[in-house]
């Protein structure tokens, strides 16, 4: 539904006045919307997904940061257990 211009032209004021009077309620409020657009955005995005075919979902960046940390880390107390054995080894043959 489109707004009149009256209408228009009082949000705008109301919008300035706000700004004006509680500049960081408004910066809140604004990033609040932004929030709320992306999360729409993106929600619309992983619908079209779904209807198109396409189900497969890639792992966020986080998750993918987390996994070759978690790799790495048993591949270093692998390493280290290997040195250990082995070092424990050479000193029983002597």
């Amino acid at each position: 539904m489109a707004w009149s211009q009256d209408e228009e032209r009082l949000l705008l004021q109301i919008e300035r006045h706000l700004i004006d009077e509680d500049p960081r309620l408004a910066a809140r409020l604004e990033s609040f919307n932004e929030r709320v657009h992306r999360k729409e955005h993106g929600r619309r995005r992983r619908d079209a997904r779904k209807k198109g075919g396409r189900s497969s979902r890639r792992p966020r960046r986080s998750t993918v940061i987390i996994m070759v940390s978690w790799v790495l880390i048993a591949t270093l107390i692998a390493t280290l257990l290997i040195l250990v054995l082995r070092h424990e080894a050479a000193a029983l043959a002597l």
